[in-house]
């Protein structure tokens, strides 16, 4: 059953990321009318929303766009940066979502923000636990479950991240509707990029709770014999 799931799980995650590719493909062709490029508008809605501490930064690769609470910058890969793009629109905005999330505080993002670190260090270390916990499962027992803790952790991480992406998208949305920054087909095109994006969030979250139903079923089963 647990290998099943992940198959599935693994099958739909690759379909999400072609699905997100394509999307990201077809939007960064269409032009906006307005002209403006990924780093004004990102400038436009920190200003509309009176944030005046954060920064917006290039910086290198694709799909590298992100804010970075810690040093309170918006970062936008080159081609959204500078482009003048539907996607350049979507993703800038998206992302200052997350810059005004920060301003005001949202729980969802704080929660995250608290859970970065004690997921980066278990996430260096959980696969190791994982392993060993199988392969010594008849004399030790108890190391595989506290692997299975362990990644617990990461799947909680997962889950709590799609309220946080779900919410920044809605805020890019509306800020962008409000403002008539976009044409109605802009719009919708902006949002059909963004639904696909939080999409692999969430398969994201799905494939780290199948994962981890996997290895409780190792546990439990070993356990019953």
């Amino acid at each position: 059953m647990g290998i099943i799931l992940g198959i599935v799980a693994f099958a739909l995650s690759l379909i999400v990321s072609w699905r997100f590719k394509s999307k990201v493909k077809k939007y960064s062709v269409i032009t906006l009318r307005n002209g403006l490029t990924g780093k004004e508008i990102a400038e436009k809605m920190l200003k509309d929303n009176n944030i005046y501490d954060v920064k917006v930064i290039s910086v290198e690769g694709q799909l590298t766009d992100h804010y970075n609470p810690l040093d309170k910058t918006v970062n936008l890969s080159a081609d959204v940066y500078s482009g003048n793009s539907v996607i350049s629109a979507a993703v800038a905005a998206h992302e200052c979502g997350h810059a005004v999330q920060h301003a005001q505080a949202y729980t969802w993002l704080t929660l995250r923000s608290r859970l970065v670190p004690i997921v980066s260090i278990s996430s260096q270390y959980v696969q190791w636990i994982l392993l060993a916990g199988i392969l010594l499962i008849s004399r030790f027992p108890n190391l595989l479950l506290i692997g299975i803790m362990v990644f617990a952790l990461t799947t909680v991480f997962s889950f709590v991240t799609l309220p946080v992406e779900f919410d920044a998208s809605r805020r890019a949305l509306a800020w962008l509707n409000n403002t008539h920054m976009l044409d109605r087909e802009e719009h919708e095109s902006s949002k059909d990029a963004l639904k696909w994006a939080a999409m692999t969030y969430v398969i994201a979250a799905l494939s780290s709770l199948a994962t981890l139903m996997y290895y409780v079923m190792i546990y439990t089963g070993r356990s019953r014999d």
